[in-house]
């Protein structure tokens, strides 16, 4: 489970920029060993807030070249380390990999295989049967139902963006409003 990613190197003696991703920032350096996807190990020595950052010392890096190699790493802690949620309506959004979409009609949309977040809110990445993925919002509106036990989300298509790649109603007839290719217009003499 991705807790943190490197934004660069701060000073000579090492530290790094570090964005967290947990509810506290500094707790990311609690719950042991950090691993980037490479399997190296990163151990924090110090953690210190910095306006929307933090300033991170790993035992395993002691020079500004080291901080700065690992600009952009991404670092990860095993799921089974992190505590369990309190509320039966909590959970961690790696917990939504692996669910089946569903619409609001109950069609399969596809499963979740990834959970992004490029600053503008939490993101889906879901996998149909056939054809590429799609991304999503996860947001309420996008998302009204969620079930981590039945391993289901319900997904509203319009609110979600879906409404063109989802096909809703097959059996629609020529001149409801759908184009047929059969209206074009033909240039008059």
């Amino acid at each position: 489970m991705i807790l943190a990613v490197v934004g660069g190197a701060h000073g000579i003696r090492g530290e790094c920029r570090v964005k967290s991703f947990t509810e506290e920032p500094e707790a990311f350096g609690r719950y042991g060993p950090l691993f980037d996807a490479k399997g190296n190990r990163y151990t924090v020595t110090s953690a210190r807030p910095q306006k929307n950052m933090l300033l991170v010392r790993f035992a395993e890096v002691t020079d500004r070249n080291g901080a700065e190699r690992l600009n952009g790493t991404e670092l990860f802690v095993d799921r089974s380390v992190l505590p369990e949620t309190e509320e039966d309506d909590e959970f961690y959004l790696e917990d939504l990999v692996g669910l089946m979409a569903l619409s609001v009609t109950g069609e399969t949309i596809g499963a979740v295989v990834a959970v992004h977040d490029f600053g503008a809110g939490d993101i889906l990445e879901l996998a149909p049967e056939r054809g590429a993925t799609v991304m999503i919002p996860f947001s309420e509106a996008a998302v009204p139902e969620l079930d981590i036990e039945a391993g289901t989300l319900t997904v509203e298509p319009v609110a979600a963006g879906l409404a063109d790649t989802v096909d809703e109603d097959e059996d629609e007839e020529p001149g409801d409003g759908e184009p047929d290719g059969s209206d074009s217009e033909e240039e008059q003499p």
